[in-house]
């Protein structure tokens, strides 16, 4: 997790000391290098990690090119609501919908009990939550000042993430139930 959230500590670091320009240019810069290095320790990419540095790239040369910060306050909603409409098609596309696969990463957890039903139910909630991330995003950053925006773009999206992380995982455990109910 520290190489996702560091540049984005440093990106509001350098807003908050200069401007959004050399905020984009530390995140373009540090993005990669945080892909990099948390490649190498994995020994994997990790797929959505790569696509938002892709993102980072992709705004933050448009901002610095057409010197507008409106495509780097476009980056988050835009990238939450490309993976929204991932989340969406993989409910027709593929064998699992997206949701799924997600949890089906986490080690020592046994997914059996949750209905295919279930499964898109989830994928679904997972659709919305990035639709609302989006919207969130770009109500904050063009309703208060670049400074509250990149405040929130770091701490305020993290920690709606991690509240739907926590209430999808304490769903999931409540379907699956205790470990130790499962028959002999």
């Amino acid at each position: 997790m520290i190489f996702e959230f560091f540049p984005l500590l440093l990106f509001l670091g350098a807003l908050l000391l200069k401007d959004i320009y050399a905020a984009v240019v530390v995140l373009m810069v540090s993005m990669p290098i945080g892909l990099a290095v948390k490649s190498v320790r994995n020994g994997s990419i990790d797929k959505m990690y790569m696509w938002s540095t892709v993102f980072a790239l992709l705004f933050g040369g448009l901002t610095l090119y057409f010197r507008n910060p409106y495509f780097t306050y476009w980056k988050p909603t835009a990238f939450y609501w490309v993976v929204g409409i991932a989340f969406l098609l993989s409910t027709w596309l593929g064998e699992k919908p997206l949701a799924q696969r997600f949890f089906g990463l986490v080690e020592g957890l046994t997914l059996e009990k949750v209905s295919p039903s279930q499964w898109k139910k989830l994928n679904l909630v997972w659709v919305l939550f990035f639709a609302m991330a989006g919207i969130l995003n770009i109500y904050v950053a063009y309703n208060y000042s670049e400074k509250t925006w990149a405040t929130f773009k770091v701490f305020g999206l993290m920690a709606f993430t991690f509240v739907f992380m926590i209430a999808q995982t304490l769903w999931i455990a409540n379907i699956i139930g205790d470990e130790d109910d499962a028959p002999e």
